[in-house]
């Protein structure tokens, strides 16, 4: 069941956290349950690690080939970078 809450943020935040959430198609209410979710899992299980709503919906979104190589990869895109 869920209970209503009343939280005091600077304006600015709940404006950001407004347009984040519209973009990310959630709510406001869902961002921050998750938020304390995670903390209170956090603090329980500080062994265990955690697995935010977000990042699991980022499962799968990209297919590498089996013998990509994350490090040859990076080292590239850094050599690029900085050229």
């Amino acid at each position: 069941m869920d209970k209503k809450l009343t939280l005091s943020l600077n304006q600015s935040i709940i404006e950001k956290a407004k347009k984040y959430a519209k973009k990310n198609n959630t709510s406001v209410s869902k961002m921050i349950e998750a938020y304390f979710d995670s903390l209170t899992n956090i603090e329980s299980n500080k062994n265990e690690i955690l697995i935010t709503p977000l990042v699991e919906s980022l499962c799968g979104v990209i297919e590498l080939p089996d013998d990509f190589d994350y490090k040859k990869s990076k080292a590239a895109y850094l050599i690029e970078k900085y050229k």
